[in-house]
């Protein structure tokens, strides 16, 4: 009734008429409002974090954050509702960020930050394939780490089982890394008393093999040919790096750790070794040359930074200026390679300064592929050394060439005699 009256006295329809809603609002504001809310809701995943205290490697923790973008949109949307205005700040699961090889990669040129030359690693994982490469490309002296690939030339070579004098060469090459050794082996390669050609088969082996950046020019200690002093490779061409690597021999660390996956790959019946020399090498002998290698206790780098009672398949070798060892790990956590070599452009890098950092990044890949159960014992270098050198003075006393003559009782020293005798 009373519409109607009210209809008829101002003559018009009583229908509902829209009326445009005329706002605006400040942008600024509500994305103040939104992160500061936003921020209050954060818990940012945590990554992954290396103990320096302990060599531990502390997991990554999952988190969760604001949505900001969505959560400014749902602000806007509300201020202009005429109910309801409700908004909502999405809150986002993070996951756990991954133990992954950067984060490894990242942690070892930190490691090597100090020290005053160039380091060289190649990490290869051998179960996932996964790898990890710091100047691993840059063309490096062979050293005796190269005697790895002659080694694996004359079980290629060798038809059938190595004879006596043959075996013997092999493990005086891989246990004591000599030099005299492994040119013998290269006469066996040779199947001719002649290093030379020896080095020529093993370097066109090599290439084979797509390792183009590894070769042998000169056998150990002899003189280079003059139509044959060194080889040019894509490594050694490069201007942006030069470690000063050997004329005589030469490889990469990737190239060494590649080299070390095929024989590992070949002992467990697959891979590139295989595959290029059907019929001419064997399962059993690649993994010969492992066991063989393990049996390597000098120049104890890789070794050093991982339990004793983990197996490590390696060889080290060293000049003047620069350092290395090459190996695979046969850890609990997994099998992994592990090529490191330290170079200083110097006329002598000091080993009390190389040893203890290839040690302790032998340590930290060691932990990276065990987290569970990491390596701690910062002792074992300083243990093993205490060890072999109580062994050499009990050998010098029963070979009658060292006596050990009694010590005369004294007074104990005053005071002031003490403190004269402290540096």
């Amino acid at each position: 009734m009373g519409k109607r009256y009210l209809a008829a006295l101002i003559q018009r329809p009583l229908s509902p008429i829209t009326v445009p809603l005329r706002a605006n609002h400040d942008p600024a504001a509500v994305a103040y409002l939104v992160n500061l809310l936003a921020d209050m809701l954060d818990k940012p995943a945590k990554v992954p974090q290396l103990l320096s205290d302990t060599g531990f490697i502390q997991l990554g923790e999952a988190g969760r954050i604001g949505d900001r973008t969505a959560g400014i949109e749902s602000l806007t949307a509300a201020l202009y509702q005429p109910e309801n205005r409700t908004a909502v700040i999405p809150v986002l699961d993070q996951p756990a960020p991954a133990l992954d090889m950067a984060f490894l990669e990242s942690h070892l040129r930190e490691q090597m930050r100090g020290f005053d030359g160039t380091g060289v690693i190649y990490v290869l994982d051998l179960q996932t394939g996964e790898e990890l490469s710091i100047n691993a490309d840059a063309a490096i002296s062979g050293l005796s780490t190269v005697k790895i690939a002659i080694m694996l030339e004359v079980l290629r070579v060798v038809d059938g089982e190595l004879d006596s004098d043959q075996a013997k060469l092999m493990a005086q090459t891989a246990i004591f890394s000599g030099n005299y050794s492994a040119n013998l082996l290269l006469d066996v390669v040779a199947q001719q008393d002649n290093a030379y050609l020896g080095v020529d088969i093993l370097t066109e082996s090599m290439h084979r093999l797509g390792l183009v950046n590894t070769f042998i020019a000169t056998p150990y200690e002899e003189a280079p040919r003059p139509t044959r002093p060194t080889y040019t490779t894509p490594a050694n061409q490069r201007t942006d790096i030069n470690l000063d690597p050997d004329p005589a021999m030469q490889t990469t660390a990737e190239e060494m750790g590649l080299l070390l996956a095929m024989v590992y790959d070949c002992a467990k019946g697959g891979g590139a070794l295989l595959a290029a020399y059907e019929g001419k090498i064997a399962p059993d002998e690649c993994q010969f040359l492992l066991d063989l290698l393990v049996q390597n206790t000098e120049g104890n780098l890789i070794r050093y930074g991982v339990p004793e009672t983990v197996s490590v398949a390696h060889k080290h070798g060293w000049a003047y200026n620069t350092h290395g060892d090459v190996g695979v790990v046969f850890s609990p956590g997994g099998d992994y390679v592990i090529v490191q070599y330290l170079h200083q452009d110097s006329d002598w890098l000091n080993a009390n300064v190389s040893f203890p950092l290839l040690r302790e990044l032998s340590r930290s890949v060691y932990n990276y592929f065990n987290v569970d159960n990491p390596y701690v014992d910062h002792k074992r270098a300083q243990k093993g050394a205490g060890k072999r050198a109580m062994e050499t003075i009990l050998a010098q006393i029963e070979a009658g060439t060292l006596s050990i003559q009694p010590v005369e009782e004294t007074s104990e020293p005053t005071n002031e005699e003490s403190n004269d005798a402290i540096p």
